[in-house]
């Protein structure tokens, strides 16, 4: 039996970080928000054959909207296109963000995952 090979992303995101800090949000982070802009970011920059390579094991496995970190999964061949695509990110729907990845690692049972995502 083969095991597919994948890669686990764990990103912060920062909303709008030239509005002020007044506690509120203009988004709410979910993961269709977070999957439709990195799929929307791929598309641009690598078109219809990148998104289509990249697409078989992508995908946006946890999003908690209060500490607005995620866990991405991409395939162990087509994650640098997916992390490219994740920092060219400037917009989730009508809302500015930018993306910060903190981890990167080959399975998700890791250690350090556990000390990044807080209870």
């Amino acid at each position: 039996m083969v095991g597919f090979k994948n890669r686990y992303m764990i990103v912060e995101v920062f909303l709008d970080p030239n509005r002020d800090l007044d506690g509120h949000d203009p988004i709410i982070i979910t993961q269709f928000n977070v999957s439709k802009g990195i799929k929307d970011s791929i598309l641009v920059n690598f078109g219809e054959c990148g998104l289509a390579s990249s697409l078989g094991s992508f995908q946006v496995k946890y999003v908690n909207p209060t500490t607005k970190l995620c866990i991405i999964r991409a395939s162990r061949e087509e994650y640098q296109k997916v992390w490219s695509a994740i920092t060219m990110v400037r917009s989730i729907g009508n809302c500015p963000v930018l993306f910060n990845l903190l981890d990167l690692s080959g399975n998700s049972n890791n250690r350090e995952m556990d000390t990044l995502l807080p209870c």
